[in-house]
């Protein structure tokens, strides 16, 4: 089968989505799949023109040398419009690559869907998030979860999250959306709780397909320096992204309310305007993936605090890997990889009081935490490539017969 990834960013940038393509890509080629990915060029740097076995295309935009329009500096995305230089490089693609699914991870999809109709190729949409109708793609209102989008509130939101440009991405992801549900031959959320917040009935064709998570790589070089960072106590681990929807002011005060835990490390990008000031604490920025998976192979066990409706929780799914236990919202997506009191705890978000009692806890309890992590071990077979990925081979088959039905 000829397959063509749509992707906003991909390797060297480092990213849950971004691995998630990844690993996907090279799984498929090694089963005899023709493979490439279509991607926006990132500051990050080109990525390699074949990786693992993928074929790897690079696609200008528009949208990044508008000021008001451009993204955060360190990525460029997608926006929920078709930009005009990134669907005429999709269109060479589509002649390169000739494919007979199209498989859209986030809003490159937009760019594609002029090019729909005359490619024929069967179209499978990811959803790793909300931005099928949240403009922020988070569904978060005014720092708690939201109840479902509507027009003058989510546009209010979105000027509050991107500033000028807000109001038109609402307006363009509120429109987008009915173009999104009428193209798509598939819909593929990644947990249960992104099909129910995105809406998804009986008129639109999905399945639930979670990510997946093969070997962890092999440890680094003893002597890279960045591992001197890490305490030489036992420590405990947060690793992702540091920002308010991930619930990490709700872990620092939490942390503070433990009498003489041991340290607490922050793997990840600290979003916040102040710098870190907390006792005990330590924030190492982000980190390549096998250091940032030697960090949690040395924790005692990690956290994941977030008080949105996570999608999914990769990084629960990577510490279960690790055999580690893991104290994490009762939330989102988590709730599909993390089985309470059997894999790990989990706490109501944003209650800071039950996350430093669960934390307490595991600080207490060896044995708790051997028990919790020998589980998680065995939970994450669950998602191994070997169960995951035919069910994305059943998928596309399934988008190519209501491709086949719909241009009859």
């Amino acid at each position: 089968m000829r397959i063509l990834m749509l992707a906003q960013s991909y390797a060297p940038v480092v990213g849950g989505e971004e691995r998630v393509v990844e690993e996907l890509s090279a799984e498929l080629a090694g089963r005899g799949h023709s493979v490439a990915v279509a991607t926006l060029r990132q500051p990050a740097g080109e990525p390699e023109a074949e990786r693992r076995g993928v074929r790897v295309h690079t696609l200008r935009g528009t949208s990044d040398r508008i000021p008001m329009l451009s993204g955060d500096g360190e990525r460029r995305h997608a926006p929920p419009l078709p930009d005009p230089e990134t669907v005429l490089d999709l269109r060479r693609v589509l002649r390169e690559e000739r494919p007979e699914v199209v498989h859209a991870h986030n809003w490159l999809l937009h760019s594609y869907l002029p090019l729909d109709r005359r490619s024929q190729a069967a179209l499978a949409l990811s959803l790793h998030d909300y931005g099928l109708l949240c403009a922020t793609q988070r569904l978060i209102h005014r720092g708690a979860p939201c109840s479902g989008p509507g027009p003058f509130k989510c546009i209010r939101c979105a000027a509050d999250h991107y500033g000028g440009k807000g109001p038109a991405i609402a307006v363009a992801t509120r429109l987008g959306e009915r173009r999104v549900r009428r193209r798509v031959d598939i819909f593929l959320p990644i947990s249960r709780a992104v099909a129910e917040h995105c809406r998804l009935g009986p008129g639109d064709r999905f399945e639930v397909v979670p990510n997946f998570i093969g070997e962890l790589p092999p440890a680094p070089a003893p002597d890279d320096p960045r591992l001197a960072e890490l305490p030489e106590e036992p420590f405990i681990l947060s690793f992702g992204d540091q920002r308010p929807d991930k619930g990490t002011r709700h872990l620092l005060d939490a942390y503070a309310r433990l009498g003489e835990p041991p340290p607490l490390v922050l793997i990840g990008r600290w979003m916040f305007p102040e710098p870190l000031r907390a006792p005990g604490v330590t924030a190492l920025g982000p980190w390549p993936q096998a250091l940032a998976v030697e960090a949690l192979r040395r924790s005692l066990f990690t956290v994941a605090p977030s008080i949105w409706p996570e999608p999914f929780g990769l990084v629960a799914l990577e510490s279960a890997a690790a055999g580690k236990a893991i104290v994490a919202s009762d939330t989102g997506g988590l709730r599909d990889v993390v089985a309470d009191q059997e894999t790990g705890l989990l706490v109501g978000p944003g209650d800071r009081e039950s996350l430093a009692a669960a934390m307490r806890r595991l600080i207490d309890d060896e044995g708790l935490r051997a028990r919790l992590g020998e589980a998680a071990t065995r939970r994450a077979r669950l998602f191994s490539p070997e169960t995951i990925v035919p069910r994305f081979e059943e998928a596309y088959e399934v988008a190519l017969a209501a491709r086949r039905s719909r241009s009859r």
